[in-house]
């Protein structure tokens, strides 16, 4: 059981209470699915609108963040807390009239909603009336000061998975993404993760969202043909000269025979930001083009963590950064207990919500902001977290590697936010003269590039750090090496 918030939840013990202060609010517009009369003139009540999609079709996820919300509001033990339910139906439209009732009904806060297009639709009322909004979207362009998220953003993934990789010695990036807006969002993340960490990204490649065959992709991306044709070239070679009677040609022709192409490729770390199905497929077809770990380590955000990866020999002993699970057994069994079903990760973010408004209900006053960002931040069931005054906000996360029989734990969360990089800018990335550019499949160049860095690249001093030529020559002497082969041959 989670014994504490923090000293910042002002040693907030988790405790049974009643459940009397849960209000499930309608009016004119029925934006919710129940109405109970309640008396809106008490002044010492702290109430929080609760705005989630509880029919349509994020229904599932509306609810199970509701039921979430329900479990913490018995905890926090704080009779002058109330919640005030209100259906979002999934839509824009249902979001803003759920947040005018809201507001109608005296919320001092708002929680929820939980598609960014809703948040977006709320937000000038919200601000304007400047009542504070802790939403779960995972898009930033929604954000802005006194509207906030839980929800686990871009950046700090991708952040925190590469800064780990170089820290075990990785320095060769490729990019596996999506050609939507997710896609480019992690491209951009991952070049400002790269200067962060003085590494460069080699290739970026785009694949159709709907697309479960990568094989086409992959194969421009790991330059088969060409490191193909090399191999066939070399054991032509080979073989000419033990026809000839070269003993040593022969048996460096059959140390070759099981082996399809010549020449390493460019990078040493691929990040991937997929999941089920899609992911699997797209490391398996990293394999049928002779891309194998570890001398490629594959990457991941959070997306892989219910994936069920452990029975893919292709991706054992891969990465991906999760949030910390600090307390989450206690959540995950009493949901369980509960509810009949174990919950998503998402719905522990409800929870976390939750005790935030407690804090900020206990703290009086209506200077929500100072609560609300406090620097030093709070400990959840989902770990260390704080939110930032432009809406942003910043997990501890751990790294988790995937194994035969379960997902372990290689480097936990940092337990105080000293230990953790502040902010993670989301300014506009400034390159040197001499970036090198990455090349791009699967997508206009100058389109990518504009999308990723705001404008087309044109970048003179590529041959001050990198020599294609050069790169190609030790590439193939490397992998002539690993073979056993004289590199004269």
């Amino acid at each position: 059981m989670l014994k504490h918030i923090s000293a910042l939840f002002l040693s907030l013990t988790l405790l049974g209470c009643s459940t009397s202060n849960v209000n499930h609010l309608g009016g004119a517009d029925a934006s919710s699915t129940d109405f109970s009369e309640i008396n809106l003139s008490e002044n010492s009540s702290f109430r929080v609108g609760v705005l989630l999609p509880l029919t349509g079709d994020a229904a599932r996820y509306g609810n199970g963040l509701k039921n979430a919300t329900m479990i913490a509001l018995e905890d926090v033990k704080n009779p002058n807390l109330i919640l005030q339910y209100y259906d979002t139906k999934s839509s824009d439209e249902g979001a803003r009239i759920a947040v005018q009732n809201a507001i109608n009904q005296n919320v001092k806060m708002i929680i929820g909603p939980l598609k960014s297009s809703s948040v977006r639709a709320i937000s000038d009322e919200t601000t304007r009336r400047n009542i504070p909004v802790i939403a779960f979207s995972t898009t930033e362009d929604v954000l802005q000061p006194s509207v906030y998220t839980l929800g686990l953003l871009v950046d700090e993934q991708v952040n925190r998975i590469i800064s780990y990789a170089v820290k075990q010695g990785r320095s060769r990036l490729a990019l596996l993404v999506p050609d939507n807006a997710t896609g480019i969002a992690v491209a951009k993340a991952a070049v400002k993760a790269a200067q962060k960490n003085s590494i460069i990204i080699t290739r970026i490649a785009f694949y159709p969202p709907n697309t479960s065959d990568f094989s086409s992709i992959l194969k421009e991306m790991t330059d088969y043909n060409t490191r193909h044709a090399r191999m066939e070239k070399l054991k032509a070679s080979l073989k000419a000269k033990a026809d000839a009677g070269d003993a040593e040609s022969a048996k460096a022709l059959k140390r070759v025979s099981s082996h399809d192409t010549l020449g390493e490729i460019d990078f040493d770390m691929v990040l991937i930001p997929e999941k089920g199905a899609k992911l699997k497929s797209a490391v398996a077809m990293f394999g049928y083009y002779d891309v194998f770990a570890p001398d490629v380590k594959f990457l991941g955000t959070s997306l892989w963590e219910n994936s069920n990866l452990n029975s893919e020999s292709t991706i054992i002993g891969s990465w991906y950064p999760a949030i910390s699970r600090s307390h989450s057994n206690y959540f995950v069994n009493k949901y369980a207990y509960v509810f009949g079903e174990r919950p998503q990760a998402l719905y522990a973010l409800g929870y976390d919500a939750v005790a935030l408004s407690n804090a900020i209900a206990k703290q009086g006053g209506n200077n929500y902001t100072s609560v609300i960002t406090n620097p030093d931040g709070y400990v959840g069931i989902n770990g260390m977290f704080r939110l930032f005054e432009n809406g942003r906000n910043q997990h501890s996360m751990d790294i988790i590697e995937v194994k035969k029989t379960e997902d372990v734990i290689i480097d936990e969360a940092p337990k105080r936010f000293e230990n953790i990089n502040t902010e993670f800018s989301s300014d506009d990335i400034i390159l040197t003269e001499t970036y090198r550019v990455p090349l791009i499949f699967g997508k206009d160049t100058t389109l990518a590039q504009t999308l990723i860095y705001g404008h087309r690249l044109n970048l003179n001093g590529q041959s001050d750090l990198y020599n294609a030529e050069e790169e190609e020559r030790d590439s193939i002497r490397r992998s002539l090496q690993k073979m056993n082969i004289m590199v004269g041959n």
